[in-house]
């Protein structure tokens, strides 16, 4: 119900011409510009030359574009902050020297670094997939971190002394009392990830979702625009219901124990 009365109310909005159609389109704009990013159509009314999407790739070969360097870029985050951080957790003294570097990475936008990236790796797929890592590995780490940190000391002392060994004490009780907070911190850098992707391709980033919401503000293609944020939007509300749905198979046990 909320959603229809925030459409109803951009289309009164729009139709009354109380805002320009340069700054908000109406609804019925955006759908248009979203069923011309999925279709083939003629380059110029009349003309028989037909172009494939926006900038000849469909909006979906977009998104997935996007999606691919988001996994590659969140999946490599996953595999060298997880272990680092359950090791910062783990021995004060790699905490004490890595975790201000951490901190100043966490600390620093996106646009801060881009510039830099592009410079070392090129325009290309690896400046981008670096600038995602680099969004997605503090939070990551951090929540590894925090897993460690915030086992109980009791739930320690009880495992040694029924006789566990320190790789079941890892495995029986740090393991599951630190992979609840490590799927958090996943989540979070996948929003984190979702939020730069359009600074990652600002430069040369088609096909990308990002790049293509980028090149249509850049053409005052405001629909295009929305329709892009909508998708991008959408994406990300169904990639965190699929983290959450994973972490009830994985961690059944949170909240309850």
């Amino acid at each position: 119900m909320s959603l229809l009365v925030f459409v109803v109310a951009w289309y009164l909005v729009t139709t009354a011409d109380l805002i320009r159609p340069l700054y908000l389109p109406s609804p019925r704009a955006v759908w248009d510009a979203f069923v011309q990013a999925n279709s083939s159509h003629p380059i110029a009314p009349g003309s028989d030359r037909m172009v494939r999407g926006e900038q000849n790739y469909y909006l979906w070969e977009h998104l997935l574009a996007s999606l691919q360097r988001i996994g590659i870029g969140v999946g490599a985050a996953i595999v060298i902050g997880v272990p680092l951080g359950l090791v910062m957790g783990s021995f004060t003294w790699v905490g004490i020297v890595l975790e201000p570097y951490l901190n100043f990475l966490r600390s620093l936008p996106p646009l801060a670094y881009i510039g830099l990236l592009i410079v070392w790796f090129g325009i290309g797929d690896e400046s981008k997939i670096w600038v995602l890592f680099l969004a997605a590995f503090p939070p990551i780490a951090m929540s590894a971190i925090g897993g460690v940190r915030g086992v109980r000391e009791d739930q320690l002392n009880a495992a040694r002394s029924l006789g566990a060994s320190r790789r079941q004490v890892l495995t029986a009780v740090v393991g599951p009392a630190t992979l609840p907070e490590i799927l958090t911190g996943v989540r979070v850098a996948i929003g984190f990830a979702w939020t730069t992707v359009v600074a990652a391709e600002i430069a040369n980033g088609i096909p990308g979702i990002g790049g293509l919401a980028y090149l249509a503000g850049q053409q005052l293609n405001t629909a295009l625009v929305l329709a892009c944020i909508l998708v991008i939007g959408c994406a990300a509300i169904v990639l965190d219901l699929g983290i959450k749905s994973l972490e009830k198979v994985l961690v059944p046990w949170r909240g309850k124990a």
